[in-house]
């Protein structure tokens, strides 16, 4: 336990604190089993290490501790645990839990022994928790960790100065001229917008821009051949194929899927090709868009990559304004809402509000007879 508590406090201090994220304040951190998901690169690391050293720095009733230690080929969960408590353990935060082969037993063992320990867990996009080989759905509370959004990205690159809040969808549709006017006087916010597009939805891109891209790329193949790979069951020999598909679907999105065509052209079958698509959008790496909100192995409607990073990363050549404005919507709207596609318009959200998105010349004419229906139109992508 010693080793592990000299790890924890290495961890808090080398991690520097140079913003905080909303997303703390939306998790009850008073629940005994809180679950953190997402895909790699949002910073969940960096979130919890965060929240213990803002909240418990040398605080020896709370451990941080990362599961791909070395440490862990031998020990296990239950066994730290005990370890934990007798020591006057309150909080344990286990990350990489995909990275230990029995977490989801192990965590429901631990959570019926030790009532008065609280755990929090982080885990892959890719980790589907409440279906593991143990009932976790009556005791894990899941939360879904996303990349940046736009308005983080403002107050990381202001250092803060204005910290603008959220806003929901409603308030926006009901106040936006007030909205804007509040925020235009403060700043102009299509400044940022370039770069925001390029780079700014996953934090490591304070490391450094320059290196941006070869971390994203190096962080989707880790997606590629560590996550998907281990939490499907994917043969190593088959990787290249998942590899070949996201980069084919790369060059053509927003496409509308031909999966028999895709299925020629990987050489594997159409229900290889579809299970492929959803390790992909698991994997946070493609979206796929839907016409309702209850999703079946029918082909989706339309594929988009999950970013705008993510395009400019891997295929950069097809990179184009109908494009960007396009992902850029669906994944700002994806985190909060459903989404699905609209006969009508481009997308359709929570099943009430129809969207077409465009440049500052769009038209309404092609929703000018839906109800709810509203133009996202941006004035600066070119």
């Amino acid at each position: 336990m010693e080793i592990l508590y000299k790890r924890h406090a290495e961890y808090l201090r080398k991690v520097k604190i140079t913003f905080s994220r909303n997303f703390v304040n939306e998790i009850d951190w008073t629940d005994r089993l809180i679950g953190i998901k997402g895909s790699r690169g949002v910073g969940k690391t960096t979130f919890i290490l965060h929240y213990i050293k803002e909240n418990f720095a040398n605080n020896k009733k709370y451990l941080y501790v990362s599961l791909d230690d070395l440490a862990f080929t031998e020990k296990t969960i239950v066994g730290l645990v005990e370890d934990f408590v007798k020591l006057g353990g309150k909080v344990l935060f286990l990350d990489e839990i995909h990275k230990y082969t029995n977490w989801s037993q192990e965590l429901k063992n631990c959570y019926d022994r030790f009532q008065e320990l609280k755990i929090v867990f982080t885990g892959s996009s890719i980790l589907h928790i409440l279906k593991g080989n143990a009932d976790l759905s009556r005791r894990a509370v899941v939360y879904e960790m996303e990349g940046l959004s736009f308005r983080e990205f403002i107050n990381i690159v202001t250092k803060q100065k204005y910290d603008f809040k959220s806003y929901s969808l409603d308030e926006i549709i009901k106040d936006h001229y007030e909205i804007a006017l509040e925020i235009t006087e403060k700043i102009k916010p299509f400044e940022f917008f370039a770069d925001y597009l390029r780079y700014g939805f996953y934090p490591f891109f304070l490391e450094s821009k320059t290196s941006y891209f070869k971390k994203l790329l190096s962080t989707i193949y880790l997606v590629l051949e560590s996550d998907i790979a281990y939490l499907n069951n994917v043969e190593l020999r088959h990787v290249q194929k998942l590899k070949r598909l996201l980069y084919v679907l790369s060059t053509m999105v927003p496409l509308q899927p031909n999966v028999n065509k895709l299925s020629r052209d990987l050489e594997t079958s159409r229900l290889t090709i579809m299970n492929y698509m959803n390790y992909l959008e698991d994997g946070r790496l493609i979206k796929l868009l839907h016409a309702d909100r209850y999703r079946t192995m029918k082909r989706p409607d339309k594929i988009f990559l999950d970013n705008t990073n993510l395009m400019y990363a891997i295929a950069p050549e097809n990179v184009n304004k109908g494009n960007l404005r396009e992902t850029f919507f669906y994944n700002q709207l994806n985190s909060r809402h459903f989404v699905n596609s609209s006969k009508s318009g481009d997308f359709l959200i929570d099943e009430k509000y129809t969207f077409e998105v465009g440049g500052k010349n769009k038209s309404r004419e092609q929703i000018k007879n839906v109800k709810n229906a509203f133009i996202a139109a941006d004035p600066v992508i070119k």
